[in-house]
């Protein structure tokens, strides 16, 4: 049984890293051909620096990935704050329940919804262009929000009450016991909420292609242009990049859940 799992768990993990294995050899490839690798080679990250589109595109999607994921981190925290103060149990369930559902929900479904809303909203204000990077920050908002709860909210189950009670006993506010008590406990869940927030945002296809406007294109948006016709190997080189940036980040986010939990467990 043991040679089994083993032998499952080896292809599981074939399956899911072969793809970006090759993605990233062939963006090291000395010449566009994607059938045969001919010699290592950086011209295509040459190329890519050198690309105003691509930059263009790469910068948009960093700018709409930073901003969502703070505004979201911001929101979701609260909410998860407030949550955990609520004393009525229906309340709380029924409030959990409908924070769920956009990340419930199929992509292409909230896309559309939002992009309705969107027009709909812009009619009534007599706008002749309905979506801009404002409607795509707000759509990003609305799915990273459920996740990043989903992550801060055990933290703030986990809080030691009596802490706080503490800090106010000795003269703190309310205000400032979040601050000095409650805001460092719950920071690992925090930092793991914006990591997931700015990731899934960085890699958002179905919603943005939905919901932004003509003058803004994210990178997912660039790349689908691009095959339709050809996809160049500086987005090889550019994708190979961003799968790198990513696993840095997953990298920081388990080092502050470890770091959380072990001063959970020194208290």
């Amino acid at each position: 049984m043991k040679a089994l799992s083993k032998i499952y768990l080896a292809l599981i993990f074939i399956f899911l890293y072969i793809p970006i294995i090759v993605l990233v050899l062939f963006s090291f490839n000395s010449t566009g051909n994607t059938g045969g690798f001919t010699g290592f080679s950086l011209y295509w990250y040459k190329e890519l620096f050198a690309s105003p589109v691509t930059f263009t595109a790469l910068k948009n999607t960093l700018v709409l990935a930073f901003s969502s994921a703070i505004i979201s981190t911001l929101i979701a925290t609260a909410a998860a704050v407030g949550i955990g103060k609520l004393k009525n149990r229906a309340v709380k369930a029924s409030v959990i329940s409908v924070t769920n559902v956009p990340m419930m929900n199929p992509d292409i479904v909230t896309g559309i919804s939002m992009m309705l809303l969107f027009v709909f909203v812009a009619n009534m204000l007599g706008r002749d262009e309905a979506l801009s990077f404002t409607t795509i920050l707000i759509a990003h908002i609305t799915f990273c929000l459920p996740y990043v709860l989903l992550s801060v909210r055990p933290k703030v189950l986990q809080l030691n009450k009596s802490l706080t009670e503490a800090a106010m006993d000795l003269g703190c506010t309310p205000f400032k016991a979040f601050f000095k008590v409650e805001l460092p406990a719950i920071m690992p869940g925090i930092v793991s909420g914006f990591i997931m927030a700015f990731t899934l945002s960085l890699d958002d296809f179905v919603i943005s292609y939905f919901t932004t406007g003509a003058d803004f294109q994210t990178l997912p948006l660039l790349i689908y242009s691009m095959t339709k016709k050809e996809v160049t190997p500086d987005i090889y080189a550019l994708s190979a990049l961003m799968v790198g940036a990513v696993l840095v980040l997953l990298i920081l986010s388990n080092l502050f859940d470890q770091k959380g939990n072990a001063k959970e467990g020194k208290a």
